[in-house]
């Protein structure tokens, strides 16, 4: 079996443009529109659909290694390191911190060059106690020859199928630093292409010990943050991965099982991209949404109690309103949240459901496309 790096001519990538020139222009188009799309939103709601794509980005990421995060704490910990206001932040571990640290210096600064010592950073933030799940690992640094070949194997013991074998340790030092120079350098390049690319090389080198699949997947997202020229994200590439994680998988050991031509990988690679910009809205349906009814609701004069009882609605509040439990919410009397409800209902803002007498309650008129408003509302 010979992989790709075994190649004399390695990394001396090719591919047929005609198989790709039409593929290519659909994903670029669909950016722009995109783009265009959240730039005309106003600068809370760019941050909030920012905040709910890295979030679910980060989870994916992760998910595609078999590791479940907290979504919870994700959020929270990158609307602390974005300055976003969620309203409660929840308890964070430092495994998590790290994981976000990573992909906000991926994302954030994507147009710093990427270096050795960057990435050394991004692997020691990965792995804060110099472990993966059961064993200790070289942390901030590339992998070495004490470690072994460094193999993606599967199956049980005994049993076991090489799916890869990455280069010797040996080999790292020079490999690394032609990636890197390869990376930074301004070459006459699609970006998008370059993302693909550089996700494909990266994780073939497996210059770490562990953290290689997400390592690869951060360094896609800056290579297409420098496509976007915005340090926002708004839709989640490894989202997309994370749903197609066989293809995936299937795609990336026939790559490095076949010879230097990756057409068929950048294939997939914009194939996939293309997908994750359609799933954009169903990442993003809660900010577009809330963004939808506080474009009705902020042409009435509304008091803070209705204000706030308007985004708990928005934000995920479970069960039904009533009267009892706005009057909590609000911290008011009875009186006043009865009184505040009739308001929300006359604007058609909430509506009453259908049971009455001690049953009453009430949700967002939007919920069931009572408010003609939203629906109308084609671009946010």
């Amino acid at each position: 079996m010979q992989y790709i790096h075994e190649y004399p001519a390695w990394p001396n990538f090719y591919w047929n443009m005609d198989r790709l020139a039409g593929q290519l222009a659909v994903v670029r188009h669909k950016q722009g529109l995109l783009l265009g799309r959240m730039n005309s939103l106003g600068f809370a709601v760019r941050a909030e659909a920012g905040l709910a794509t890295l979030t679910f980005d980060v989870v994916k990421s992760s998910a595609i290694e078999g590791e479940k995060l907290d979504m919870a704490q994700v959020r929270s910990s990158l609307a602390r390191k974005l300055g976003i206001d969620i309203g409660g932040l929840a308890p964070v571990n430092r495994h998590v911190e790290g994981i976000v640290e990573m992909m906000l210096d991926a994302t954030q600064n994507y147009t710093k060059p990427l270096t050795a010592e960057r990435l050394f950073g991004w692997h020691a933030a990965l792995f804060p106690t110099g472990y993966d799940s059961i064993r200790r690992i070289t942390v901030g640094a590339w992998r070495t020859p004490e470690a072994g070949p460094m193999q993606v194997v599967s199956g049980h013991i005994g049993h076991e199928k090489v799916h890869f074998e990455a280069p010797a340790a040996e080999r790292l030092v020079q490999e690394m630093s032609r990636f890197l120079g390869w990376f930074n350098s301004p070459l006459e390049l699609d970006p998008v292409l370059k993302a693909g690319i550089a996700q494909l090389w990266f994780v073939t080198i497996h210059p770490f010990e562990d953290g290689n699949g997400r390592i690869a997947r951060a360094i896609a997202d800056c290579a297409l943050a420098r496509a976007d020229d915005c340090p926002q994200r708004f839709y989640s590439m490894s989202g997309r991965i994370e749903r197609e994680r066989k293809e995936y998988y299937d795609i990336l050991e026939q790559t490095q099982k076949g010879d230097l031509d990756i057409t068929s990988w950048l294939e997939w690679f914009l194939g996939c991209l293309d997908r994750a910009i359609d799933g954009a809205d169903e990442t993003l349906a809660a900010v577009f949404r809330k963004a939808n009814v506080w474009q009705y609701a902020n042409q009435f004069q509304l008091n803070e109690r209705q204000r706030g009882v308007i985004n708990r609605l928005l934000d995920g509040f479970e069960g039904k309103l009533t009267s009892g439990k706005y009057a909590k919410l609000a911290k008011c009397s009875a009186d006043t949240a009865l009184r505040d409800i009739r308001e929300l209902v006359g604007f058609g803002i909430l509506r009453q459901n259908a049971a009455g007498g001690r049953s009453t309650s009430y949700e967002l008129a939007e919920a069931e496309g009572d408010i003609h408003p939203f629906s109308e509302r084609k671009e946010y």
